[in-house]
């Protein structure tokens, strides 16, 4: 008869170890190629001080609608505006938003969902039926919705987005917790009368943990777009605040004679999204077994 010690110690590792996981990480090159990509926008972020010496929301009409040169690498805008300056410290709003929505959205999507998972019932079909009302509304349009009613702020646009991903990390924890609540080590905790709080923090939650890290590496880039799309739409960041969404939601207006002004932050937005996209579909193939296969 096994002891609580020894059930404690039963259980599978919930993670894959570090050593095969930076084995596979070096063989997957268009890994690299991610971050290699965000890992140059995050640093020009941060030390964006240093690179450019404008100020990302100071008004210079005299130096308006100016071309890409050797003083402006990106131009101005409408107001005189460097776009350079304001692209870099826009990555920092739009990379820190689109990473803390899905945290946010990850992590109380997995306990809810572990909570549906393990108790079941009444409660497991009350949670999924709410997730199912959320999850039959298109993404975008209920993020755009919320948006609207809560008010135009990059905070209201932050929760909108968190919520309509919520359901999405229940379904992926209610899942995992369904197969992990017949294990053994979890029946043997139950036996032992094992409070069932400390079993789903203890044995549910770090099992279900797997999943739930691939499907936000992917997430995040599709948040930082969406992110994007309310500021183009106005429910997002509002002026002067320098986000990309923003900027293009102007800078369109002015593409047939000005093509620098919305060129720049879209190709940003792009290299963004697509270097985490990358990074995403590498983590998923090294720690989803079946894509291994």
């Amino acid at each position: 008869m096994e002891t609580p010690l020894q059930t404690e110690t039963s259980q599978p590792k919930p993670i894959t170890s570090v050593r095969p996981f930076w084995y596979k990480l070096k063989q997957n090159q268009m890994t690299w190629v991610g971050l290699g990509i965000l890992g140059v926008i995050v640093l020009c972020s941060l030390i964006a001080p240093i690179l450019t010496p404008y100020n990302p929301t100071q008004v210079d009409i005299s130096s308006k609608f100016l071309a890409p040169s050797l003083h402006h690498w990106f131009g101005t805008d409408e107001v005189g505006r460097d776009i350079l300056t304001r692209i870099l410290y826009g990555a920092r709003i739009s990379l820190g938003v689109g990473i803390t929505v899905i945290i946010m959205a990850s992590v109380i999507g997995i306990l809810i969902g572990t909570i549906s998972g393990y108790f079941g019932g009444v409660i497991d079909v009350t949670i999924m039926r709410i997730m199912d009302m959320v999850m039959a509304f298109p993404t975008l349009i209920l993020a755009m919705a919320l948006a609207a009613a809560l008010g135009p702020s990059l905070q209201n646009a932050m929760l909108a987005i968190a919520i309509v991903k919520i359901p999405v990390y229940v379904r992926l924890a209610r899942g995992e917790s369904l197969v992990l609540r017949e294990k053994l080590f979890v029946k043997s905790a139950q036996s032992f009368g094992i409070n069932p709080w400390r079993i789903i923090g203890k044995h549910i939650v770090p099992n279900s943990v797997s999943p739930v890290i691939i499907q936000a590496t992917l997430d995040v880039g599709d948040a930082i777009l969406m992110i994007a799309t309310l500021g183009f739409l106005g429910l997002g960041a509002q002026p002067p605040t320098p986000e990309w969404g923003a900027m293009i939601s102007i800078g369109w207006k002015y593409l047939l004679d000005y093509w620098w002004y919305p060129t720049f932050p879209g190709l940003l937005l792009f290299l963004s999204a697509g270097s985490l996209n990358l990074i995403g579909d590498g983590i998923r193939d090294i720690l989803d077994p079946k894509a291994g296969r």
